[in-house]
């Protein structure tokens, strides 16, 4: 598309020769910008059609495509020995001193939501109305707020 020197875009406008006229830009092209035009879109469709073509033959299961997607090193045996050691004894050190009580706390919490989990099964399969459940596991929420310590509560009760 030829554009003149003395066209300056401004959104859709542009200026007419001589400069003192501006108007929107003209819906029909010249003889050269049409061909320009031709040119461009039936090159996109060449390229368009050979790039359907190849999607077409491309064989995704083949064992290549996989080899190239997917390159496998060899394990590094000594650095993953080296790692698995280093995590038993974070473990191991995890379960000494006040470490042992934060995991039992941690199992005692799941456990409790477990249980609010549990009885809100329970009352699913009860024939209740939807405010009868909303109120029973209201209930058993406010039994745990009572029973737990306030600190657990967002562990184990999501509103």
């Amino acid at each position: 598309m030829s554009a003149e020197k003395h066209e300056v875009v401004a959104e859709e406008w542009v200026t007419f020769p001589g400069g003192e006229l501006e108007g929107k830009r003209p819906k029909a092209l010249c003889r050269a910008c049409r061909e320009a035009l031709k040119r461009e879109s039936s090159t996109a469709d060449l390229a368009r059609t050979r790039a359907l073509k190849a999607a077409g033959e491309l064989d995704t299961a083949s064992v290549a495509r996989f080899q190239t997607q997917l390159p496998f090193e060899p394990v590094n045996q000594p650095r993953l020995d080296q790692l698995k050691a280093e995590r038993a004894e974070s473990r191991a050190t995890d379960v000494r001193g006040i470490g042992q009580y934060a995991n039992k706390r941690r199992r005692a919490q799941i456990e409790a939501r477990h249980a609010l989990q549990k009885i809100a099964e329970g009352l699913r399969g009860r024939r209740l109305t939807a405010d009868a459940r909303t109120q029973a596991m209201a209930s058993a929420i406010h039994a745990a707020e009572l029973q737990l310590p306030d600190a657990w509560l967002p562990y184990v009760v999501s509103r």
